[in-house]
């Protein structure tokens, strides 16, 4: 039999992540890889893959897929009812998993021992949705080939770990390299209010509504280097927090960036839901 798996139903988003493309900013090529890398990691120790190892990140549910062989799959992430959910389980040849959306959070990562093996580009086999580097977009029909496993299985039953929460979600925050374009009030407001997530949302970025920030400086910035978890203010006022498939550069003002594991949690909101910003890094 076939070491693959068959795509019946994509989902609203289904795209291939790893680990990403680290370290090549500099030809203005970003790193993209899994929105959020602790359930992709997580997804990975539970089939005894590399923790870089290629998954499936599904976005909203959805996901139909049929198994050319008998295979060890695990889901880590948001939670998708009816189906096992932070433990290794076994998908038997000709089986079908689906993936009803999740009751909170977004993105539900999808691992298969000896990771999903389709060609790297440019070293990695993430989908870059701002490039258009990588694989594109999973459709139905196509068939993903899987891995040789090269660990031996961890032993794990189950990971007893948090599930992203249903309602507002907050997040530490620290100044970023543009902070002095805001004055103290603008901060404030920045950290006294609570934002919506819009359904503008995506990989590149969370985007919000709340009540705008005004610059204390006016004027235009040449391009600076962006990164993952930049609070960038466009002329809106109101900020864009950037994801995986954030831009290398950009010219609008970055007041604030989010603390690196809270990045994670920021990447499995929910339009309509409430996110808050802290100074209080403890």
């Amino acid at each position: 039999m076939n070491r693959e798996l068959t795509v019946v139903e994509p989902g609203p988003l289904t795209t291939v992540q790893d680990a990403g493309r680290p370290g090549q900013g500099a030809l203005g090529i970003g790193r993209s890889g899994a929105c959020d890398r602790a359930a992709h990691r997580l997804a990975n120790r539970l089939v005894g893959n590399p923790e870089d190892a290629a998954v499936l990140e599904v976005t909203f549910g959805g996901l139909v897929l049929r198994a050319g062989t008998d295979v060890l799959v695990a889901l880590t992430g948001a939670r998708c009812p009816g189906t096992p959910h932070l433990a290794p389980t076994w998908l038997p040849a000709g089986a079908e998993l689906r993936l009803a959306p999740p009751t909170s959070g977004l993105r539900t990562y999808l691992a298969v021992r000896g990771g999903v093996d389709v060609e790297p580009v440019l070293g990695s086999r993430s989908t870059d949705v701002m490039s258009g580097l990588g694989p594109p977009a999973l459709r139905a029909g196509d068939r993903l080939p899987v891995g040789e496993p090269t660990l031996p299985l961890p032993g794990v039953d189950l990971a007893p770990v948090a599930e992203p929460p249903a309602g507002t979600v907050q997040v530490r925050v620290l100044p970023g390299p543009r902070r002095d374009w805001f004055d103290d009030s603008a901060w404030e407001l920045l950290l006294g209010q609570e934002y919506r997530v819009s359904s503008d949302s995506n990989r590149v970025g969370v985007r919000l509504e709340g009540e705008p920030l005004q610059r204390g400086r006016q004027g235009e910035l040449p391009s600076e280097g962006m990164v993952r978890g930049a609070l960038q203010i466009p002329p809106s006022g109101v900020p864009v927090l950037f994801l995986a498939d954030h831009p290398v550069t950009g010219g609008y003002p970055v007041v604030g960036y989010v603390a690196d594991p809270d990045v994670d949690r920021c990447a499995q909101l929910r339009p309509g839901q409430g996110l808050r910003f802290s100074s209080r890094l403890s």
